[in-house]
């Protein structure tokens, strides 16, 4: 983040604005996962539209800066939780907090919603990821398998409102 550039509130996105700049963020921020994960990232089969319609189904957050997107988040309330997917931070305004504030935001959310806990997911491999999301106050509730793996791919994590 170049230093006078301002960060605004998060801002919850409308399925008809323009979700080009979103997707290219997660595009960037996801990347760092290629040839390290397996299966690969869902991202790869989420282009603009689908963004759009999650948009529409969910809710897609994000935090601006003078240049555009710097981080966003998709919530998704599910029977018993908010489901916190696709968190991403710009490379350049990594460091200083919109990660955290969006997690603040996803619990807020899950509160207003009436639903007692944010979950989320991160892979086997992203070790560091499971170390960021655990001081977050997150806690390991077990891992699943994507179809067809015979191992587990994903560590599921919770955290009560």
């Amino acid at each position: 983040m170049s230093e006078g550039q301002d960060t605004g509130a998060p801002r919850r996105m409308g399925p008809d604005e323009d979700m080009a700049a979103v997707h290219a963020l997660l595009t960037v921020a996801f990347s760092y996962m290629e040839g390290r994960i397996d299966p690969p990232s869902s991202l790869g089969r989420m282009d603009v539209d689908a963004l759009a319609q999650a948009a529409a189904t969910a809710e897609v957050w994000v935090i601006e800066g003078d240049d555009g997107p710097l981080a966003c988040v998709i919530l998704t309330p599910q029977a018993d939780t908010l489901y916190l997917g696709k968190l991403a931070v710009a490379h350049v305004a990594r460091g200083k907090g919109l990660a955290r504030r969006l997690i603040g935001l996803s619990l807020e959310r899950a509160q207003a919603l009436g639903l007692a806990s944010v979950s989320l997911q991160t892979r086997v491999e992203l070790v560091e990821n499971h170390a960021t999301f655990a001081a977050l106050g997150f806690k390991v509730t077990g891992t699943t398998a994507h179809p067809g793996y015979d191992r587990p791919t994903t560590v599921n994590f919770r955290r009560s409102v």
